[in-house]
């Protein structure tokens, strides 16, 4: 059977990590008792913990006496039933040699990793789907109605109290508390981070295609996009002031359209929501060369 989705990994237990994302984007609605059918704790005895999968909470508190679940945010497994899980982390060769052929069940490919990151750079993973394969969408949970009855409850109340209630003892008022939402902004210190792990990840000299390294941190990029779905990101190119500058304008144009194009074509994300733009040499931050070689990815989410 053809592949559908082949995980780069740049480490063995974060290639077991991309294996398990792998899964829950091509079957959307598992739940936490689905990831562990799916991938028993059969494939991986030596990891030191009796179960592969936890609840995050349940990992965490594990993780206070010894570090054995993924549990930082772009690690963290989010399930249908309303549950982030947690992968455990520690891998030796026979076990990951066993998820990668569980993988297979599943038509999840594993393309050839390298056994560690570079110094100073974590591991990492990244998808592509193949053989025109597209991900299902998940259908997006109806928002709950109990204020409404709560609403109209309170309303036939009022109505009530009018007709039988002496008029001196009516109720004049019913005031209704509006539901506040509080908003989430961890994934301010993620697109950060992943802005700083793409730009480690150069560019060739005058090129603007995309190293692995930068696709891993897109992909990843891409994932805190789906869990935001009101974010809208501007991705800007910009050069040293070396070189001539009609051609450090046109190469950070294209710097940024190839991180743009690859977050709609490989990553499947909205190119509404998406805008790529180069500014050369003209928006300098440091009087190193290098730092001015960049790329941002700026929020705009109003």
């Amino acid at each position: 059977m053809a592949g559908k989705v082949k995980v780069y990994g740049k480490a063995q237990n974060r290639t077991a990590l991309g294996i398990v994302h792998a899964y829950l984007v091509m079957y959307p609605h598992a739940t936490l008792e689905d990831l562990r059918k799916a991938f028993p704790n059969t494939l991986n005895p030596d990891s030191g913990v009796k179960e592969m999968f936890l609840p995050l909470e349940e990992a965490e508190g594990f993780n206070t006496k010894m570090s054995l679940y993924f549990t930082r945010p772009d690690e963290v497994l989010d399930l249908a039933d309303g549950l982030k899980g947690a992968l455990a982390q520690v891998w030796s060769k026979p076990s990951f040699e066993r998820i990668v052929e569980q993988g297979k069940l599943y038509d999840i490919e594993v393309a050839e990793f390298e056994k560690t990151a570079h110094p100073g750079q974590k591991g990492g993973y990244r998808l592509e789907y193949l053989n025109g394969y597209v991900p299902p969408v998940p259908e997006e949970k109806k928002s709950s109605r109990w204020w409404i009855w709560l609403l109209l409850a309170l309303v036939a109340a009022g109505v009530a109290l009018a007709i039988f209630l002496p008029r001196d003892k009516q109720v004049k008022e019913i005031v209704v508390e509006k539901e506040v939402v509080v908003r989430d902004t961890v994934y301010v210190q993620q697109i950060e981070e992943i802005e700083r792990n793409f730009n480690a990840a150069k560019f060739a000299q005058g090129k603007s295609e995309l190293t692995d390294d930068a696709k891993i941190a897109l992909h990843d990029l891409a994932r805190v996009l789906n869990r935001n779905p009101q974010l809208r990101l501007s991705i800007e190119g910009h050069t040293s002031s070396e070189g001539d500058d009609a051609t450090n304008m046109r190469l950070s144009q294209n710097r940024a359209r190839a991180a743009m194009e690859y977050l709609v074509t490989k990553e499947g994300v909205d190119s509404a929501r998406l805008s790529a733009t180069g500014f050369g040499s003209t928006r300098p931050v440091s009087d190193n060369f290098e730092e001015n070689r960049r790329i941002e990815f700026i929020i705009n989410d109003k």
